[in-house]
């Protein structure tokens, strides 16, 4: 097989110079070596039904999904059989960026209808047509604070997914940024006197936050309002807005986060969907994608793009951000979902989560686990394991293929406990089945 680059060597030592690397393979550096492939793959020509049997060969070594006791950032949810019947319609997968509104009108439509539906369950005033996932959501919103205030630092809680703490930190170095992190309090949620609000562009926090408790959001706001700055509240479970009060009722100045949750499959970590709702007196600050309604020269309804203030469309110089463009079938898929769950299904779809993780939790306790933190959660939670569940959970794992909780030290915190989640998709037998393997540990 020849393999065509377009670069020649001397093209390559070029690059490599520029960059301060001596061999193409320095790139790939921060890469574990047990997950790197040293040797070129072996792609042999296969039939179609050749090929579509060792698929399901791969796929039946796999372990399923519903073995995976995890959350932390994506979670297992139902899709109504409706949501993926809808968006596999040819008009919603092949549509393209709506630039032209006089042949676009269903794309556009379906953008506004996901704005308004988040904008209303987030508690806001507006809302994108969505980001690229819900870790740069939040990292913009964080350039968003900042360009509102006219400050140059933000702090963000411990809480806020590690990951996403990551992306948050890198996009603050590029822009010269000041990041400080918040300790959290023995209940789990983020302690703020260790900063001080009048120097803040704004504070982060994620509610639930990675450890699953609900952050206190509406004394969050009330003390960084009162230095003037923005309160951003992050999320990564969207299905907790069906029960817990919006962030806007709240308070938060930008809310930003994951939409996975809603007609998302986890599908090995993405494609995601990016969240962002805003208050109308920062909506020019608010970089991506805003669909408006007017009406055309007959009266009748129309939708456009507007307040289009990305690199595509104005200086670049002026564009609040070089985001160009939005997670579309993914966002069409949530708004998909919320519309087929209405308000009274998701909020009986939250309810479930909320009490079948807080069953769970009940019976862990019982065989010998402790809270890490005593606030409030919803589907998830860190516990302390009792002596022996380390060894009794590799075992689990290698003979099973059941993944039964995240260790908290393997995502950076230096806490001696791991992440448990819970779902509807969890079944009463299915937890109590769980239980009754935790009580020979």
């Amino acid at each position: 097989m020849h393999r065509y680059f377009p670069h020649t060597p001397a093209d390559e030592a070029h690059m490599l110079k520029a960059i301060g690397a001596d061999r193409v393979e320095d790139l790939f550096a921060s890469i574990p070596e047990g997950c790197r492939k040293p040797e070129p793959l072996h792609l042999p020509s296969m039939s179609e039904w050749e090929l579509t049997a060792r698929a399901e060969e791969l796929a039946a070594a796999m372990p399923a999904a519903g073995s995976a006791w995890v959350g932390a950032g994506n979670y297992q949810h139902y899709i109504p059989a409706v949501v993926p019947a809808i968006i596999s319609r040819s008009e919603f997968c092949t549509a393209y960026t709506p630039y032209q509104p006089e042949i676009s009108q269903g794309t556009l439509q379906g953008i506004f209808e996901f704005q308004t539906l988040i904008a209303r369950l987030t508690g806001m005033e507006v809302a994108n047509a969505s980001m690229y996932d819900g870790a740069t959501a939040l990292a913009e919103a964080a350039l968003m604070a900042c360009r509102q205030t006219r400050r140059h630092s933000v702090a963000v809680s411990m809480g806020v997914h590690p990951h996403y703490r990551q992306v948050l930190a890198t996009y603050c170095r590029a822009a010269g940024i000041d990041l400080a992190e918040l300790p959290l309090k023995a209940d789990g949620s983020t302690d703020v006197a260790p900063a001080t609000a009048g120097e803040l562009a704004g504070l982060i926090v994620q509610s639930p936050n990675f450890f699953g408790v609900i952050e206190p959001l509406a004394a969050q706001a009330d003390w960084i309002h009162a230095g003037k700055g923005l309160l951003i509240a992050g999320f990564t479970e969207a299905m907790s807005l069906g029960l817990v009060a919006s962030p806007g009722s709240q308070g938060a100045d930008i809310v930003a986060g994951e939409g996975q949750s809603f007609g998302l499959s986890q599908m090995y970590g993405g494609p995601n969907l990016g969240i962002m709702a805003t208050r109308k007196a920062y909506v020019r600050s608010m970089p991506g994608r805003l669909v408006g309604q007017s009406v055309d020269t007959a009266g009748k309804r129309a939708f456009v793009l507007t307040l289009s203030t990305r690199e595509q469309h104005i200086r670049r110089e002026r564009a609040v951000s070089n985001i160009c463009s939005n997670a579309g079938l993914c966002a069409m898929t949530c708004a998909v979902y919320l519309a087929t769950m209405g308000g009274t299904g998701l909020a009986h779809m939250a309810r479930l989560n909320r009490d079948k993780a807080a069953y769970f939790k009940a019976g862990l306790l019982a065989r010998g686990f402790r809270p890490l933190f005593d606030g409030p959660t919803f589907n998830e939670f860190a516990l302390e394991a009792p002596e022996g569940f380390a060894a009794w959970r590799q075992r689990l794992l290698d003979e099973r293929g059941v993944l039964f909780g995240l260790e908290l030290k393997e995502v950076g915190y230096d806490l001696p406990g791991y992440l448990f989640c819970v779902t509807e998709t969890r079944s009463r037998a299915d937890l109590d089945a769980m239980l009754e393997e935790v009580a020979h540990v």
